[in-house]
């Protein structure tokens, strides 16, 4: 089992910034992908970012490349959003998830092994 934990929503005009952190925990030697999904009210979920854990690649949505980074710290089984230039549509239930190594599923395909409670990103305009 993995545990993730999320902090760091908020409410931020347009323009600002906020940074969101998800803390892994259990079996964390297991995992093979980490990202981040939002949704908004009315509208299905939908793929943020994600990084290879081991390798580091990351991967971004086209809605959010060049505002939104994300990295990881291995040693503190942490991911970062930094999230940047925000805009009243980046409002949604932002949530963290994970895949495991040799799983069946893949964040690049929507799909995930554990999911984190969700937090608020709001943007005001």
């Amino acid at each position: 089992q993995v545990q993730l934990v999320e902090s760091g929503g908020g409410l931020v005009q347009a323009g600002g910034s906020l940074r969101l952190s998800c803390a892994a925990s259990g079996r964390t030697f297991s995992v093979y992908q980490m990202g981040w999904f939002r949704q908004a009210p009315g509208k299905e979920r939908e793929f943020v970012a994600g990084i290879s854990w081991n390798g580091g690649s990351t991967y971004y949505a086209d809605s959010v490349k060049g505002r939104f980074t994300l990295s990881g710290d291995n040693a503190k089984d942490t991911v970062y959003l930094q999230m940047n230039s925000l805009k009243p549509e980046d409002t949604a239930v932002y949530y963290c998830a994970a895949t495991l190594v040799g799983g069946s599923y893949n964040i690049l395909r929507n799909k995930a092994d554990y999911w984190g409670q969700g937090t608020q990103v709001t943007v005001s305009s």
